[in-house]
């Protein structure tokens, strides 16, 4: 009687507890979420796997309707123009690569620059002392509550005066140096480094920039390398500003080259599924980033901002 008890009492505790109708409903809402996040990448690829003739027919339909890769070789350069109309696109060619190679040099000259000179300003913000410091920087972080549609027209009329306009330097004129936020971030974990480490090479005879490029940034990588992938991603994706300044197509990049491919549809119904082919190719550079690195950005900023 005891061991039956004792057996009855073991699986009782054993027993999970049914979960609440709180959790239930918080799963039932997070999933709602994610399907509502999910759902619009969902329609991009369905819309590239479909022909645009079926698509046309059938456009109400969750799945890819007439599956076909075509929409990709197509983008890639791969399939001829008879071909492309054939299968029932536009016939409009984009110069895939050319727009590819004119991203990856804006977006990795921007990286660079921002980068690298936002450190140099955020070392000094938080490491050396001059006259007026904190105040120069509260009205430096000012500018982050400035919309940057109120600093478009004065940048272009700047960019145009100096000649720069359909040029790969007046694209990244405007962001090349650093942002307010940048210098923020890498503000804050540079104040957290140990002062003895600056100290014992300040003694060794280091001056302040020896001390950054020989001590702050060799511990400094994991911000860096944040702020170096959130940078990446906001400029491969921007539009407004390259399509303003870089409208020539040796420096377009993919963006505005997507937003051109839209427009020049000679049967009036725009070439969507080429067009979602070619939005999935430039996201790929991306999600590559985030998926390798995605976990590390988190981790950092929330380290940066709750230090």
């Amino acid at each position: 009687m005891t061991s039956s008890k004792a057996a009855n009492s073991s699986q009782g505790e054993h027993r999970r507890p049914r979960p609440s109708a709180g959790k239930i409903i918080s799963w039932i809402v997070v999933a709602l979420a994610i399907l509502v996040i999910l759902f619009p990448f969902w329609w991009v690829i369905r819309t590239a796997l479909s022909t645009q003739r079926e698509l046309l027919a059938q456009p109400e339909s969750l799945a890819p309707v007439g599956f076909t890769l075509i929409n990709f070789a197509r983008v890639l350069g791969q399939v001829d123009t008879a071909t492309a109309v054939a299968a029932g696109g536009s016939g409009q060619q984009i110069n895939f690569w050319l727009f590819l190679r004119n991203s990856i040099i804006v977006t990795l000259l921007v990286v660079f620059g921002q980068t690298f000179f936002s450190a140099l300003a955020a070392y000094a913000f938080a490491r050396l002392h001059f006259r007026f410091r904190d105040q120069i920087f509260f009205i430096y972080l000012m500018a982050l509550m400035i919309p940057g549609i109120v600093t478009l027209i004065p940048n272009f009329l700047l960019i145009r005066e100096l000649g720069w306009d359909n040029t790969f330097l007046g694209i990244i004129a405007p962001t090349f140096l650093m942002s307010p936020f940048a210098i923020f971030f890498l503000r804050q974990f540079f104040l957290g480094i140990n002062k003895e480490l600056e100290e014992a090479a300040s003694l060794d005879g280091a001056g302040p920039f020896g001390i950054f490029a020989r001590v702050i940034v060799p511990i400094s990588w994991p911000p860096l390398l944040t702020l170096g992938i959130l940078t990446f991603v906001t400029t491969w994706n921007s539009y407004l500003w390259p399509f303003l300044v870089g409208k020539d197509e040796n420096v377009r990049v993919l963006t505005v080259a997507l937003a051109i491919f839209r427009s020049q549809t000679p049967q009036g119904a725009p070439d969507w599924t080429g067009l979602m082919a070619a939005t999935i190719v430039s996201m790929i550079p991306t999600l590559i980033l985030f998926i390798i690195l995605g976990r590390r950005v988190v981790n950092n900023i929330q380290f940066t901002g709750f230090k």
